[in-house]
């Protein structure tokens, strides 16, 4: 288990979140939750405990939305279908759950931070990562992510938070949200072109935030080997350099290799390496201190796949967080270096991988010491 594991890692469900229902046939169903649901109360984690949400106030989800906004979401409650994007939709409990959601993340990262939890999951709906200040967007109403991390900021006393997204999708909501700031860090690995269009490796940020947006466009059909040598590469490095008192993962299983609207080619073994490297990250630079929160996934089995593998390399239970992973990521490696025997299991990158690799840190370098060091596929 992870440092400070006398305390439980929080699971934050909670049955307002199924309300939230876009129709028939909309892939971000009550159905997701339901199912992962259904697993956790089969095959339940040792060192979980299972804890309600509260509700965000309107002053919190205000730091990052605008209030004009927030009152159009806020006015859909009890109404059967208002229309707010043409992927977007409210039902009568959309916006009672839209405030669990921000209020899971609020309160999961509130208790690690006061070392109440060791590592939290909001297992939410709905999403957040697309949402801007002023506008739903693919699927989202609230940024639960962006959120919690503006509350860290303001009122926790964190002054370098890490976002981390791999969700298939790019969080445009999330890095418009911190892009001229420093104190939140954004990193988002997405596949590129797709949706929503934004995510190249250009953009880094601006003024006091130039080189705190950090963006992986991956070529659809990547899988396992790919992903993890793009953030062994280019990410692993950045957050030795930032060194982040906290962790904040907006938790997407949308690149899993059978969803339904991804084109990519995770496994489970991919995200159970992938957490387990941001958890060693955790532990290397704030203990007990990551909190992740669902975004997408459309593919039951996928969902039950990642959650599982996420959850249990918070707790440690069947992951490969132990104390050599751990002192691999204290060397830039992330918990796998090139001579990680797991490489053999997940292959070697494609070239694609290794030009993405090559132009983030193209885009990147100016800003991080650490990726003008030669650590590319030469020492492979």
């Amino acid at each position: 288990m992870i440092s400070g594991a006398s305390k439980p890692v929080w699971i934050l469900r909670d049955e307002r979140f199924l309300e939230h229902d876009m129709g028939p046939g909309h892939p971000e169903s009550p159905g997701r939750l339901r199912a992962i649901y259904a697993d956790l109360d089969a095959r339940p984690v040792p060192g979980c405990v299972a804890r309600e949400p509260r509700e965000a106030s309107p002053v919190e989800i205000e730091r990052v939305h605008d209030r004009e906004y927030v009152r159009v979401v806020s006015d859909t409650a009890g109404k059967p279908r208002v229309v707010l994007d043409p992927d977007t939709s409210t039902s009568a409990g959309s916006y009672e759950a839209a405030l669990a959601a921000a209020g899971a993340a609020l309160g999961a990262t509130e208790a690690v931070v006061e070392g109440d939890a060791c590592g939290a999951f909001a297992l939410v709906r709905p999403p957040g990562h697309h949402a801007e200040s002023n506008a739903a967007m693919g699927f989202c109403l609230f940024n639960n992510v962006a959120i919690a991390a503006e509350h860290a900021v303001r009122n926790l006393g964190c002054s370098r938070v890490l976002v981390l997204d791999p969700d298939v999708h790019h969080g445009n909501g999330t890095q418009h949200t911190f892009y001229g700031r420093s104190d939140v860090l954004f990193v988002s690995s997405h596949a590129y072109p797709f949706y929503p269009g934004t995510g190249w490796f250009t953009e880094v940020g601006s003024g006091a935030g130039a080189g705190h947006t950090v963006n992986l466009p991956m070529p659809p059909g990547l899988g396992d080997a790919d992903y993890l040598y793009a953030y062994e590469r280019i990410v692993a490095p950045i957050v030795d350099e930032y060194s982040p008192d906290l962790i904040l993962v907006s938790a997407g299983y949308d690149a899993w290799q059978h969803d339904p609207i991804g084109p990519m080619r995770l496994t489970e073994a991919g995200f159970r390496k992938l957490f387990g490297m941001f958890v060693s990250w955790s532990e290397r630079h704030c203990p007990g201190r990551i909190v992740m929160t669902l975004e997408g996934g459309y593919d039951p089995a996928g969902l039950i796949a990642g959650v599982r593998a996420s959850i249990e390399s918070m707790v440690g239970a069947g992951s490969s967080i132990d104390g050599q992973a751990v002192e691999g990521a204290a060397s830039g490696g992330g918990g796998q270096s090139s001579t990680d025997p797991d490489r053999g299991v997940f292959g070697s990158p494609s070239p694609s991988a290794r030009a993405v690799v090559e132009n983030a840190r193209a885009a990147l370098s100016p800003f991080w010491s650490s990726l003008r060091i030669r650590n590319d596929s030469s020492r492979s």
